[in-house]
């Protein structure tokens, strides 16, 4: 993409927002993996707020998990009603600014500043892994309280999935993914069987957020979750989406900077000690820890291979995509092993 100055657009959507409050500068936040773009606007009263620029998916799907979130953000019960960054409205809406020329499209929501506590540390103890499972337990609880009050979402496992074929059958579709074709219909093929064996379909629906790196929140010295800012990859969905980055939190190598996206850590004892607790306080079901295996071919499937190109960015990309194939999806089958959550979990 030839050079575009964000900040003129992130400028432009504010002043579409509201003219009066003059803008005293505009500073780049940006984690630098993906393609989308934060930034930390200072006003002339030394108030600011925060923006996010995105020209990754579709605008329609931008606004409705946007609109989504808000929702959940407004609706979640105590101890979480100020878990989630709220997005600025305008009257009564949502409000987004699309911008859109011959080379991109884009659109810029705002958010509202959030407390941060404590991040969590690389590589977490027993004690914090237990408190860890139990505060997603607790979370995801709330969400399913409070999920027939949510706007629908059209996004489902399956549409995506759905997408990420009608791509191979593109001219650039077949040209991207040249050398795999093959493997990536196969592997989706898998995906379907075993989601209808497992009765995927019929999982309760809650929001997840798939995206669960210790950059993206926030927890108290006690260690409970405290504030949520990142929603690239929010989805409606089984509550199963958000195991596979809760094992990388809990892996006994910690956070990396050079990630990778292998099964392995969902095969750690440390995994089954944050499933043990989390199971404690919510319990699962013998299809869902099955369904484990789905969710991550699903996750490499559809954010690596049919989204990896466009969402992160070039040089995270190419190492991602050439992974998938030469490691993630060869392992799947190989490396998880659910009878060792099974019994660990007692189902």
């Amino acid at each position: 993409m030839p050079f575009i100055d964000f900040t003129t657009i992130v400028r432009e959507a504010w002043n579409a927002y509201d003219d009066t409050r003059e803008i005293r500068r505009i500073v780049d936040i940006s984690a630098k993996v993906s393609t989308n773009y934060v930034y930390r606007i200072t006003f002339s009263d030394k108030s600011f707020i925060i923006a996010k620029l995105s020209y990754f998916g579709k605008y329609e799907h931008f606004v409705e998990d946007h609109t989504i979130i808000n929702s959940l953000s407004n609706n979640l019960p105590a101890p979480f009603e100020n878990f989630l960054a709220r997005s600025l409205m305008k009257g009564n809406s949502l409000y987004v600014h699309r911008f859109q020329n011959e080379i991109l499209d884009a659109w810029v929501v705002f958010y509202r500043p959030i407390e941060i506590k404590k991040r969590l540390p690389r590589r977490l103890d027993e004690e914090q892994i237990i408190k860890l499972g139990e505060q997603l337990a607790l979370f995801h609880k709330a969400c399913s309280n409070i999920r027939n009050t949510l706007p629908p979402s059209s996004k489902t496992l399956k549409v995506d999935i759905d997408h990420l074929l009608r791509i191979l059958e593109t001219d650039y579709g077949k040209f991207e993914h040249r050398m795999h074709l093959d493997e990536i219909k196969k592997q989706s093929d898998l995906f379907f069987e075993n989601r209808e064996k497992l009765g995927a379909p019929s999982f309760e629906k809650i929001p997840v957020f798939v995206d669960w790196n210790i950059g993206n929140f926030s927890v108290t010295s006690s260690f409970k979750l405290f504030s949520r800012w990142d929603y690239d990859w929010f989805r409606i969905s089984s509550r199963v989406m958000d195991f596979y980055f809760m094992s990388r939190v809990v892996s006994d190598i910690g956070d990396r900077t050079d990630f990778s996206y292998v099964v392995n850590p969902m095969m750690e004892d440390r995994f089954i000690i944050f499933l043990k607790a989390y199971h404690a306080e919510y319990p699962l079901t013998k299809n869902e820890i099955l369904f484990l295996k789905e969710a991550y071919r699903f996750f490499i499937l559809n954010y690596v291979i049919k989204d990896g190109r466009h969402f992160f960015h070039e040089l995270f990309a190419t190492k991602l995509l050439r992974e998938a194939y030469k490691i993630y999806l060869p392992s799947i089958d190989k490396e998880f092993k659910p009878n060792k959550i099974l019994k660990a979990l007692n189902l």
